[in-house]
This record gives C-alpha cells, structure tokens and sequence, in this order.
C-alpha cells in the first residue's frame, strides 16, 4: 500500500514537488477557519494502517502549531507510521542560552513536537541542514530524529557556477569547518574571515585565511535573513581580489527586502538557494536560483 503524504497549507508546493517525484499517495484534508481565526482541520482519507509523512516547516509558530494539531490527530486516527519531514526548523536562533533566563526555543519546540502520539511503528522526524547540529538532540521520547544534509545540493550548484578555479568560502569562522568539508569533498581550498570584536556588536576583519586574488569565490552559509552578513563578508573576499562571486545557501528566508538587498550590492553575481522556506516561492528575480529538496526527501523517507 502506497504511503500518504499530507502537508500544512504553506508547505503545498513543496509536498506537490514530492508528489510528482515519488509514488506516494497524497493525503487529503479539509481546512477552514472561524470568523474568530480558529483553524479547523478534517481529516478526508483514511488513515487505518497507512504509513503516513508530513511536510511542515517551522516558519512561524502558527505554522508548528498547525504542524502539532495534524500530526498528532494522525495518529490518532489510525496511522500506521509516523514520518516528520520539517525542512526549514525555524528556531535555530535560541538554541542555547548566553544570558541567564533566557529561554532555548529550539528545546521548547522540539519537546512539544516530541509530545506527539507514538504511532504503532513509531514516529521519525527528517531536519535539513540545521543552523546547530545540537539541535536534533533536543527531540525525545518517541520522536527520532535524523538530521539530513544537503550537501549534494550545495556542490551541485558550486560545480555550476565554480568553474576550475573557485574557492569555498564562509562568512566567519563558525561556520569554517562545514565548509572545510564541503572545500574538502570538491578538492578546493576553503577560506574563511578572521574578526577581531572591537566594541558590543563592532567587529573588523583581521584577516582572511586563503588567498582569494583572481579567483571565483561561493560563499555557503546555511541561512540568510536578510542577507548583512552576507554582504559584509562578500565585501571582505571582493577587496582581497576575489574575480567573482555567488552565495549559495540552504534556507532562504530573506527577510527585511533581502533578495534586493544582495542583488543591489553589486558584489554578487548569482543567489543560489533551496525551497526549504516558503519564502522563496515568492521570488521572481533571475538574480535568484531556487533548487528544490524534493528528490532529497525522497530518497530520505
């Protein structure tokens, strides 16, 4: 019997792409909502006995509270297996506490989703290249987490773009050694930006640690809001002789105009990202390059 899929409603389009890609079945649903804003959702298909996946990303709390109600009335209803696919968890920010009293959101929201009901044979939840690996470890209970990596996206589009002489680069040295890795799996140097804090949120480049001068230079950061960061570093490697430059990362949130913001710097030739975040369904900028996770989810479920 084939698997249902179900989605929450902003996580269509990309439940639509792995419909197409796969021989799941897709799962029906009815969903309205009261004249107060109240949410109301009806289950349509059956659900005895079927393995069931659900797309939903974290994107706002409304969005993981809908993603929760389903999920749990899922199972209830009769689901056989229980299968999260969250492409974008959003509340990789508060992943940890610096300052006493502050409260982890990433742990709060990963126990709520660990409160689902256990389905007969157990329920799974897929993360996509999370912000802090410690995440996945916040899940409990009867959820197992299993965090995929895009990996294979990222140096498909830096292999596009790179040409035979390009540089892996990060926007600091928190995120050097996942693109160490990937420098490491293309057999490229990697680089990565030296900043020295002067005063609260100051900060001067000291330094950068490869030799950029003449050469492309992909700049993978696994999220962007609104893209300062980006900018800053893509203005560092532009200085110290960088030929070209393109940015590629897995979430594009791009938030505050972002697109605009990176497109009008001049410093970035192509914006590569994936569909993790609904966000990028409503970009139409050739500046832009949306690939899609859905084959990824796939060959993970």
């Amino acid at each position: 019997m084939k698997k249902l899929l179900f989605s929450i409603k902003n996580y269509e389009y990309l439940a639509e792409k792995v419909l197409a890609r796969s021989d799941f079945e897709k799962g029906n649903i009815e969903v309205d909502h009261f004249t107060d804003g109240e949410r109301y959702q009806r289950i349509i298909s059956r659900l005895e006995n079927r393995d069931v996946i659900l797309i939903g990303g974290t994107v706002t709390d409304q969005a993981t509270l809908e993603l929760y109600d389903l999920a749990c009335s899922l199972v209830s209803y009769g689901a056989n297996s229980l299968t999260l696919v969250i492409p974008y968890f959003g509340y990789s920010t508060m992943e940890r506490a610096v300052l006493p009293g502050e409260i982890v959101t990433a742990k709060t929201r990963a126990r709520l989703l660990s409160s689902i009901p256990k389905s007969n044979r157990g329920n799974k939840v897929l993360l996509f290249d999370l912000h802090s690996e410690g995440i996945q470890y916040y899940f409990e209970h009867d959820l197992y987490p299993v965090h995929v990596y895009c990996k294979d996206i990222v140096i498909k589009a830096a292999l596009k773009y790179g040409g035979d002489n390009f540089v892996m680069a990060s926007t600091d040295a928190g995120r050097a050694k996942w693109v160490e890795s990937l420098a490491n799996d293309l057999g490229v140097n990697a680089a990565f930006i030296l900043k020295r804090r002067l005063k609260g949120d100051h900060t001067e480049v000291s330094a950068i640690n490869a030799d950029v001068s003449g050469k492309t230079v992909i700049i993978y950061d696994d999220m962007i809001r609104s893209g300062g960061s980006i900018i800053n570093a893509a203005k560092t490697y532009k200085d110290a002789g960088a030929a070209g430059i393109y940015v590629i990362t897995t979430h594009g949130l791009f938030v505050n105009y972002g697109v605009e913001k990176l497109r009008k710097s001049g410093l970035i030739k192509k914006l590569i990202c994936t569909d993790s975040h609904v966000n990028t369904q409503y970009i139409s900028d050739d500046f832009v390059e949306v690939n899609s996770l859905a084959e990824l989810i796939c060959n993970s479920i």
